[in-house]
């Protein structure tokens, strides 16, 4: 199945930590270009997370962002530090000790003194661990969607290069059609000419006059292999492998038999076939320039 390039995906997660968003954009380039910006609390992933991506996108410029908020101040867990705060408790009673009788008035301890004391408390409400659990999941899932997304359109393009490759099969048809009558003009037309000048040609010579013409505009090697190329294409887009870079040769080829065709052409009506058979080219080539 072919896949397009581009593609976006958005998740969310709430979980005790906070909130944490992943989007994924990506568009289309010719290589694997990823990029993250993750907060900080997540910057660790990166690698691994870059790891992931490549397993499941060979092509393509890949933005990934995170955001992550924490939860309300209000709404986080009040923990003291036990140990910390036996320390700094025993310690206050030997200075109340030591303080009275020369500071009998002010040897008090105030609790929330204690607690402002650095390492009483602890803000434990971002479980790291916990997070980027989260996020390791949150991704997988995003890259999911985003895979999904990315094959929906891949099958949209798929069934616009088949149509046009359905057109150009009949266009190389038609060519094909018309050679025999177009042989037959040229004959004509050779001996017409060779009446209006008066000259007398043997039979022979005719023969090798109207053989060198045929040689020069035939094509039925080109429209054989315009064909041949058709099925190729049906062949690759049609297989679960990367298409890309396959079909953007193809089209070359495709191109270079179209010209060929052209400049061969000795009348209106094929020279038109290949120009109609061009456009049906150029088509394909900007559409098949998002396949992964």
């Amino acid at each position: 199945m072919i896949s397009s390039m581009t593609g976006f995906a958005r998740r969310e997660h709430s979980g005790p930590y906070g909130q944490l968003t992943c989007e994924i954009r990506s568009v289309n380039h010719r290589y694997l270009e990823p990029g993250f910006r993750l907060p900080e609390e997540l910057r660790s992933l990166e690698s691994e997370l870059r790891q992931k991506l490549a397993k499941e996108l060979r092509r393509g410029k890949v933005d990934c962002t995170f955001h992550f908020r924490l939860v309300q101040q209000a709404e986080r867990e009040l923990l003291i530090d036990e140990l910390a705060l036996e320390k700094v408790l025993a310690r206050s009673r030997d200075i109340v000790e030591r303080a009275k009788g020369q500071f009998a008035a002010t040897a008090t301890l105030d609790p929330l003194d204690v607690l402002r004391w650095p390492g009483v408390l602890r803000d434990d409400s971002t479980d790291t661990d916990g997070l980027q659990a989260a996020c390791r999941q949150l991704f997988d899932a995003t890259v999911k969607d985003l895979v999904g997304t990315r094959e929906r359109e891949g099958l949209r393009l798929r069934e616009l290069i088949e149509t046009r490759c359905t057109t150009l099969a009949e266009l190389v048809a038609q060519v094909r059609r018309r050679l025999p009558e177009l042989q037959a003009g040229w004959r004509e037309k050779l001996r017409e000419r060779l009446l209006e000048l008066g000259t007398q040609v043997n039979a022979e010579r005719f023969e090798q006059e109207v053989a060198l013409i045929l040689q020069r505009a035939d094509v039925a090697e080109e429209l054989d292999r315009l064909e041949g190329h058709i099925v190729e294409i049906r062949r690759v887009i049609a297989a679960d492998e990367p298409a890309g870079r396959r079909l953007d040769f193809l089209m070359q080829e495709l191109n270079r038999e179209a010209n060929t065709l052209s400049s061969k052409s000795q009348e209106l009506d094929t020279t038109r076939i290949a120009v109609d058979m061009k456009v049906l080219i150029e088509q394909m080539r900007e559409q098949i320039q998002n396949i992964e």
